[in-house]
């Protein structure tokens, strides 16, 4: 099983950014899949999960302001960020979910960083 997280960076307040995840190894298709995100000094928590459609997941902290969508022709699943603050500030992974617990399956990737700043 592999992830790649890509797509951080910098952005400022009020901006906007899109990670992606490619995945191999596994069926994509019949896996929930979510972003977990880790901030400085935080746990690592999950912000938003897909599966099947209508079969959504947000975290309070982001809803209205990330979308998150999968492709499962190309194994992919994308969070689009928008209204950035600077406590989105983290390292951002994807994983494969255990069924209804939603925790993670997988070890994790190396993750892609957000940072938000003036």
């Amino acid at each position: 099983v592999r992830v790649m997280e890509s797509g951080g960076g910098l952005a400022q307040p009020g901006g906007s950014l899109t990670l992606s995840c490619a995945t191999s190894g596994f069926t994509f298709s019949t896996y929930d899949m979510g972003w977990f995100r880790q901030g400085p000094g935080k746990e690592r928590e999950l912000v938003a999960s897909v599966w099947k459609p209508g079969n959504l997941f947000y975290a309070d902290s982001v809803k209205g302001r990330f979308n998150i969508s999968r492709d499962n022709t190309k194994k992919t699943v994308v969070l689009q960020m928008n209204d950035l603050n600077p406590e989105n500030t983290a390292v951002y992974f994807c994983n494969r979910l255990r069924g209804y617990s939603k925790l993670p399956y997988d070890s994790w990737g190396q993750g892609t960083k957000v940072t938000v700043s003036s």
